[in-house]
């Protein structure tokens, strides 16, 4: 094992007097708002959302079916859990097809009285989810938003930039990962 330092932005948004309405879905897709019964859907989509990305080695949880399912249970039962800040999204082909749960985001009230993003994965659509997340917050009651997001990830950088997140804190996650045998 050797330990590595994975750098991350903490990003904020101010939600009051910010246009939240989200873009239109496109045919097929729908997000469902929180209920118990999809904690499964989400811990799904969270595995399917992350298990190739770089946050499968930040948080190697994210990587791992089981791993999913638990983090989904302590999300849900945090002190702070807003349902009305947490989405999946799925999509049907067509009525009587499969329902694919292709995305997910979860929200907490912090201590700050602040909204937190937890583990946004949308596969393309993250800007929905996202969008319909800080209008949750914002009817929670809540002035500002955050999240953190690994430097590395560029994609999702320039989408919290384009809705409005500006970086505030740099912090880096120590990791213990497994190195490969010498040869």
């Amino acid at each position: 094992m050797a330990l590595t330092y994975f750098k991350r932005y903490r990003m904020e948004i101010e939600l009051l007097g910010r246009d939240l309405s989200g873009p239109a879905m496109p045919p097929g897709y729908s997000l469902l708002a929180w209920e118990p019964a999809l904690l499964d859907c989400h811990a799904e989509a969270k595995y399917q959302s992350f298990r190739t990305e770089i946050d499968a080695n930040v948080f190697p949880c994210l990587g791992d079916t089981e791993g999913c399912y638990r983090l989904m249970g302590e999300i849900a039962a945090k002190e702070g859990f807003l349902p009305e800040a947490t989405w999946l999204l799925a999509f049907q082909s067509e009525p009587g097809e499969p329902v694919e749960y292709c995305g997910t985001v979860q929200g907490i009230r912090d201590r700050q009285e602040y909204g937190a993003i937890q583990n946004l994965g949308g596969q393309g659509l993250g800007t929905a989810l996202l969008i319909r997340a800080l209008a949750g917050f914002r009817q929670a009651g809540l002035p500002r938003a955050y999240l953190e997001v690994t430097a590395h990830n560029e994609g999702a950088i320039r989408l919290y930039q384009r809705l409005g997140f500006n970086s505030v804190r740099t912090v880096y996650k120590a990791v213990d990962v497994v190195c490969a045998p010498s040869r």
